[in-house]
C-alpha cells in the first residue's frame, strides 16, 4: 500500500497496479530533463498547468523508477492508462500534488 506521507501513489498502468514516488533522485532526473535549476524552478514549471505528452511520460517514468522499477521512458510511453490521456494527466497531477505538498483538486 502506498504511503502518501512519503509521496507515494498507486496507479494503474499497463493493466497493473504500480507504485510511483518522486524520490530526490527522481526529482534530480526531472530537473535535468526540464532544464530546471532547482526544485523551486521545477515546481513553478509544473504549477503553470501546461504539460506535453512527453512531459507526462518523463514524470511517470521518473516516479516508477523512484519506486524501484527498472523501466525506460520508451517503455512507459507504451503503457496504457484507464481513461486514456485524462488518465495519464490524473496520475501526473496526483504524483506532483503529493510530492510538492498539495492535494489535487
Amino acid at each position: 500500500m502506498p504511503n502518501r506521507h512519503r509521496g507515494e501513489i498507486e496507479a494503474e498502468l499497463g493493466g497493473e497496479r504500480r507504485t510511483l514516488v518522486l524520490t530526490l533522485g527522481a526529482l534530480a532526473e526531472l530537473e535535468s530533463a526540464f532544464a530546471a535549476g532547482d526544485l523551486v524552478a521545477l515546481a513553478e514549471r509544473f504549477e503553470k498547468g501546461r504539460m506535453s505528452a512527453r512531459d507526462a511520460i518523463r514524470v511517470i517514468a521518473a516516479g516508477l523508477r523512484g519506486a524501484g522499477e527498472d523501466i525506460s521512458d520508451e517503455e512507459v510511453a507504451r503503457l496504457q492508462a484507464p481513461g486514456g490521456a485524462a488518465g495519464y494527466v490524473k496520475i501526473v497531477g496526483e504524483l506532483l500534488a503529493v510530492t510538492f505538498g498539495a492535494e489535487p483538486s
